[in-house]
């Protein structure tokens, strides 16, 4: 399914979005080399923020939720709705000026976690963006959520340790 306006292609069912869908369930499994798999090696990770992480950085981020959180989920709907899991679609945006055309892929979704310290189940509304590369390959990833209830649990680990 897709639709296009004024060049711009909007799909939901291509390659790159279930590639993405792909990506969190390794993310979910825990599976740090399948993520590493639709990686550029020169990624540009940015955590609510405009300068990037390193790759490592952001690995050991992820192994630190799983490691403080469990289980993990990844769920987008109405309430009462049904679980859509997570909202992926691509743009592919034309080249505009001294731009070139760009393929990003969106997600949605509320990452539901629980506090393996507290029993807590935190919920963060989240939106990732991802650009993809020339070799298919993400070379950008921008999160964009709340992170403060999550950080505080995993800060309340590191004191158990």
């Amino acid at each position: 399914m897709s639709c296009t306006n004024n060049d711009v292609v909007v799909t939901f069912d291509d390659d790159n979005s279930n590639a993405i869908r792909a990506h969190f369930q390794n993310y979910l499994n825990n599976d740090m080399d399948g993520l590493k798999e639709l990686w550029s090696p020169d990624i540009k990770v940015f955590l609510n923020s405009k300068q990037p992480i390193s790759l490592d950085e952001f690995v050991g981020l992820l192994e630190a939720q799983h490691a403080g959180f469990d289980p993990i989920l990844m769920t987008f709907g109405e309430e009462d709705g049904e679980d859509l899991g997570v909202w992926v679609q691509t743009i592919t945006y034309p080249a505009m000026g001294e731009y070139p055309s760009n393929t990003i892929t969106q997600s949605w979704f509320d990452w539901n976690a629980t506090g393996k310290v507290t029993g807590k189940t935190i919920v963060l509304p989240a939106h990732i963006g991802f650009k993809w590369g020339n070799d298919g390959k993400i070379i950008e990833e921008y999160h964009n959520y709340d992170t403060q209830e999550m950080m505080a649990e995993l800060a309340l680990g590191q004191e158990i340790e």
